[in-house]
C-alpha cells in the first residue's frame, strides 16, 4: 500500500516561472526581487501592510521578541498547547515562559486563563513583554477577547499564524491582529518555501527593524559597521520564488483542505465516540489539518494511540495532538495556568492526513482503516 502521509509539499506548477527568473538573473543570494515580490504577495493577502520574509516562522517569534525588549528576566505569556517554535525563542532570551491552557470550544489560548496569569505573574512582580496566541490547526482563537485583554494590561500581543494562512476571524485574516503576526513556510504547511517563515506588522517601524536584526544588524555604512546583535535570518531569492508561485493558489489549497474536513465530518457524522475540532461562528479555518477527539469509553475501548498504531500498520501516517509546553520536560519548571484541557485534547486527539493533494480514494482508506479499528 502506498504511504499516504499528514501532509505533504503541493506544488502548483507556477514556482518554477519565478524560480527559473532567478536562476537567469544570477539572483540566487539572499534577497532580491522574488523577496520583495513575495513580501507584496503576503501583504496583500493578509491585510497586514509590512512584512519581512524570513528563513522560518521560528526566526519571526524570536525577531519579535528581541524587537519588544524580552530579556533576562522578563516573563513571556505563550499558550501551551503548540509546537515548541512558539515557545522556544522566549527562552532564547533569556526570558521565562508563563503557559496558559486551551479552552474547548477552540483548543486555543483560554481568556480567562490569560487573564488570571496576568494578575498573578504581576502580583508575583514579575514583568509580561508580551503574550504569544496561536491558531491550533488552522483554527482562529477568540481574537475579540484576547486582543482586548492585552490591551487592558498594555501587553503586546505576537500572534502566531504559522499553521494559519487563508484563516480569519470576524472577516480578518489571521496574521493580521496583534503587534505583530508570524507565518511559516515549512514544507508541511498550506504553502511552502521548502522552508521559510515571515513577521507580518500594521507599524513599518517593526518590520524596518526586523529586515535589519535579520541581515545580522549591518550599519549603512561602506564598511561592515555592527553596533547591535544581529542575526542571518532572511529568505533566499529562490525560496522566495517558490513562495510566489505557491501564493498564487493559496485559496484553492485552503478550499482543498476544508474539502479534506467536510469529507471526514461526514463519514464520522453518525459515530458518537470521534469529534471533530469545532469552528466557532465567525471563524474561518484553513483547515491546515483534520483533528479528532477519540472516547474509549464510546469506541470500544479503543484510544488515539490505538487507531494511530493501527493506521501505521497501514501505512497511513496520523499523529497525536501537540503535547502541551507545560508536559515537556524542558519546561517542567515554568509557571502554568489552567484546568489542563490541553491536557486531555492531548490526550485524546489524532491529526488525520490533510495534505491538499490527496484523492477521495486516500481519505477513503483512512476512513475505513479508523472505523475498522474501532469495530
Amino acid at each position: 500500500m502506498n504511504k499516504i502521509w499528514l501532509s505533504t509539499p503541493h506544488l502548483s506548477g507556477h514556482e518554477q516561472k519565478y524560480v527559473q527568473q532567478a536562476f537567469e538573473s544570477n539572483w540566487i543570494a539572499p534577497l532580491g526581487p522574488n523577496v520583495d515580490g513575495f513580501e507584496n504577495d503576503l501583504c496583500q493577502y493578509v491585510g497586514a501592510p509590512h512584512a519581512a520574509a524570513l528563513a522560518s516562522g521560528t526566526a519571526a517569534i524570536h525577531l519579535a521578541l528581541a524587537m519588544l525588549g524580552v530579556g533576562l528576566g522578563d516573563a513571556v505569556i505563550c499558550q501551551s498547547c503548540t509546537f515548541a517554535a512558539s515557545a522556544n525563542p522566549i527562552v532564547y532570551q533569556g526570558a521565562t515562559p508563563v503557559f496558559v491552557d486551551s479552552e474547548t470550544d477552540t483548543w486555543n489560548i483560554c481568556p480567562d486563563a490569560l487573564e488570571t496569569a496576568i494578575k498573578s505573574e504581576r502580583a508575583k512582580g514579575k514583568n509580561i513583554k508580551a503574550v504569544i496566541v496561536v491558531h491550533l490547526y488552522g483554527m482562529p482563537a477568540k481574537m475579540r477577547e484576547i486582543t482586548d485583554i492585552c490591551t487592558r494590561y498594555d501587553i503586546p500581543l505576537i500572534e502566531d499564524a504559522a499553521e494559519a494562512l487563508g484563516s480569519s476571524y470576524e472577516g480578518q485574516r489571521l496574521g493580521s491582529f496583534g503587534t505583530m503576526g508570524v507565518l511559516s513556510f515549512n514544507g508541511n504547511k498550506i504553502i511552502t518555501t521548502s522552508g521559510g517563515g515571515a513577521l507580518l506588522a500594521h507599524d513599518e517601524h517593526w518590520i524596518t527593524q526586523a529586515k535589519k536584526l535579520a541581515t545580522q544588524a549591518r550599519e549603512d555604512a561602506p564598511h561592515y559597521q555592527h553596533e547591535m546583535i544581529g542575526y542571518n535570518y532572511r529568505l533566499s531569492n529562490v525560496c522566495a520564488g517558490i513562495g510566489r508561485g505557491q501564493m498564487e493558489v493559496i485559496d484553492e489549497r485552503v478550499a482543498q483542505r476544508r474539502a479534506n474536513f467536510a469529507y471526514y465530518q461526514k463519514a464520522f457524522d453518525d459515530i458518537e465516540g470521534i469529534d471533530l475540532q469545532p469552528e466557532m461562528s465567525g471563524s474561518f479555518s484553513n483547515r491546515w489539518l483534520t483533528a479528532i477527539i477519540v472516547n474509549p469509553a464510546l469506541c470500544n475501548g479503543k484510544t488515539r494511540e490505538d487507531i494511530r498504531l493501527s493506521l501505521a500498520t497501514q501505512n497511513i501516517e496520523a499523529r497525536p495532538l501537540w503535547k502541551p509546553m507545560h508536559l515537556q520536560p524542558v519546561f517542567a519548571d515554568a509557571p502554568y495556568y489552567g484546568a489542563n484541557v490541553s491536557g486531555k485534547l492531548f490526550e485524546d486527539g489524532l491529526c488525520l492526513p490533510s495534505g491538499s493533494d490527496l484523492r477521495e480514494e486516500s481519505l477513503a482508506r483512512v476512513v475505513t482503516a479508523i472505523k475498522c479499528s474501532i469495530a
